[in-house]
């Protein structure tokens, strides 16, 4: 059976702004060259498109799973003008300061909706990437085994600091998503970039 190859993404900061616990799906903004670049991933190079963002303001009584949900098909929504849907959205709603270790063992840095994932579709982690703009971003690539882009939109230059002092680097550090996939891209083809 074939392995296939998925771009993991993180949600708000990496695909939409983020105003902080977004629920409502009138608020959902694209970040620039969102839609073309996942349209180049998965149309072009064929890789699957699966969001795995923690959601926390579910666990703080500040937004509902219904909420997350709606701005996960608002995303798909405008998504659609760009010829690209995601495949799968993945989220945590829990927190540890109100939820067990156990039900918490979903969040970022935790591989374990990447693993969940790579089960359901049949991903080659060491094979695929995770993109996103937090530290939790980078450190659940490394626990998954996949490489791991830092994109500087959202809370992405406060999160190269931190990465730094923790002597824990990404594969590439991207201007934006598009920037990103120009990565990939390269990536993929066997050129050797310099991070």
């Amino acid at each position: 059976m074939k392995l296939n190859r998925a771009v993991f993404l993180d949600r708000d900061g990496t695909l939409n702004d983020d105003p902080g616990y977004l629920g409502d799906p009138n608020q959902v903004v694209l970040l620039p060259t969102v839609g073309e670049a996942l349209q180049i991933l998965k149309n072009q190079l064929n890789f699957l498109l699966i969001v795995v963002s923690n959601q926390s303001g579910v666990a703080r009584g500040l937004i509902t799973e219904d909420d997350v949900m709606s701005v996960n098909r608002r995303i798909n929504d405008l998504l659609s003008n760009f010829n690209v849907s995601i495949d799968e959205f993945y989220y945590c709603t829990t927190h540890p300061e109100f939820n067990s270790d156990e039900e918490t063992q979903c969040r970022k840095p935790s591989p374990k909706m990447l693993i969940d994932a790579s089960k359901k579709f049949n991903i080659d982690l060491k094979n695929s990437y995770l993109i996103g703009d937090n530290v939790s971003d980078i450190e659940c690539a490394l626990n998954a085994g996949c490489k791991s882009i830092l994109v500087k939109t959202g809370y992405g230059l406060e999160s190269i600091n931190v990465l730094q002092k923790q002597n824990k680097f990404p594969s590439f550090v991207a201007e934006n998503l598009m920037d990103a996939a120009n990565f990939i891209i390269k990536d993929i083809s066997g050129e050797k970039i310099g991070v």
